[in-house]
């Protein structure tokens, strides 16, 4: 029986769910195997749910959603990720302490990190802690600088030479390098003056390609008409507004419920659910005639395979959902953010799928008009491939020791 170590990282709830995708899919694999957990926040909550073994240890992980939020300013749609970074230090430093005591006192044949960075960069500094294979999980290549901020740009400099850093040896930290996406999600453009093209780092890294992940199959929801009616939704026109998994994005929900009002005259019986998810507070938003507001949504995918249109922040795995599920969606990347703005963004541009809105030039009148051109509107991209857990799987079990 093999035993892995599965590290959930990064802010938001979009890295649990393909965690745990990939989890199936190794049991499944290798009936028998023991996968513990070590995460944070709302995510180790959803391992809870999912009847997941979570490490004791990982009491004393630090929670990257509460330090994303602190980085926001406290009015406004955005999040610097740079800002993000050079706040998480503590935090990461952290983590390290707590993966040191694991690794202290337990013995696993494979660790799995999504989006681990600290860890890496940890072991790097100290070999000895690496006492397995180590596979690490990617969704995006590099920083990206979102202005002109001379100091934001030599900040994203300096990461990204961190990054590329030896990028020509072989690779003595990470074992597999495994990424949620196809080849061309890579932007073909440099990481910074003297640094690698990205693609041409992820080719002497030997970047393994998934594909996208999801936790569900999108042909079971090919009855939404049934759907609909098991989740009490009934058949008139429904607008699905989310937030992920933080507080980050407040102000689109408040957005989406001034537009609201003006759509309802132009949509008979329109219905909307604003989705606050697990660190927002649903109370504190006032009663308002045809919105339901709800907290946390498990499974919200299914509410997005039912709606007429969903409304959503420019989160990759939100936005990969919906894509998959072919229901129009407007997006809203959150200024500052460059995962979304450039990365995600531009998948979504490639697929064709989605319409990117800018919150800072959105008034509630033209996101109004926007719903109204919008709903029920008939999909004009073509369906995506969503086996990459199942290529992960077959990927980390040549890993095991």
């Amino acid at each position: 029986m093999k035993k892995i170590l599965f590290i959930s990282g990064s802010i938001g709830l979009g890295h649990i769910f393909r965690d745990l995708a990939i989890a199936r899919e190794l049991r499944r694999l290798h009936p028998g195997t023991e996968i513990q957990w070590l995460a944070a926040g709302p995510a180790a909550q959803e391992l809870k749910n999912a009847g997941e073994e979570l490490l004791p240890e990982a009491e004393g992980m630090a929670d990257e959603n509460l330090v994303a939020e602190e980085a926001a300013p406290g009015k406004g749609f955005q999040l610097n990720l740079l800002k993000y970074l050079l706040s998480a230090r503590s935090s990461w430093k952290q983590n390290v302490e707590v993966f040191k005591r694991v690794m202290a006192i337990r013995k696993f044949d494979l660790i799995v990190g999504d989006e681990t960075y600290e860890i890496s960069i940890a072991i790097k500094e100290n070999p000895d802690l690496k006492r397995a294979p180590y596979a690490v999980i990617y969704d995006f290549v590099g920083m990206e600088a979102t202005s002109r901020n001379p100091l934001e740009r030599l900040g994203v400099y300096v990461w990204n030479r961190i990054w590329a850093r030896g990028y020509k040896q072989p690779a003595k930290v990470i074992d597999a390098y495994l990424f949620v996406g196809e080849a061309e999600d890579i932007p073909d453009s440099s990481l910074g003056f003297l640094l690698p093209n990205r693609r041409e780092w992820a080719r002497y890294r030997k970047l393994q390609y998934l594909g996208y992940i999801l936790p569900f199959d999108p042909r079971q929801f090919s009855d939404r008409q049934a759907l609909r009616e098991s989740l009490g939704y009934g058949s008139g026109p429904l607008v699905i507004a989310a937030l992920g998994g933080t507080a980050i994005g407040r102000d689109l929900l408040e957005l989406c419920s001034r537009a609201f009002t003006l759509a309802r005259k132009k949509i008979p019986g329109l219905r909307m659910v604003l989705v606050c998810g697990p660190r927002l507070d649903p109370t504190t938003f006032p009663a308002q005639e045809g919105i339901e507001v709800k907290g946390y949504v498990a499974d919200l995918y299914r509410h997005f395979a039912a709606c007429d249109l969903a409304i959503v922040q420019g989160g990759g795995t939100t936005t990969l959902e919906l894509t998959a599920l072919r229901r129009p969606f407007l997006f809203f990347p959150l200024a500052g953010h460059f995962e979304q703005t450039q990365f995600v963004a531009q998948r979504l541009a490639r697929h064709q799928a989605g319409k990117r809105m800018d919150f800072s030039r959105t008034t509630p009148e033209r996101l109004a008009a926007e719903i109204e051109y919008s709903i029920g509107k008939e999909a004009a991209w073509p369906p995506i491939a969503v086996d990459g857990a199942s290529k992960a799987a077959h990927i980390l079990q040549g890993y095991m020791q």
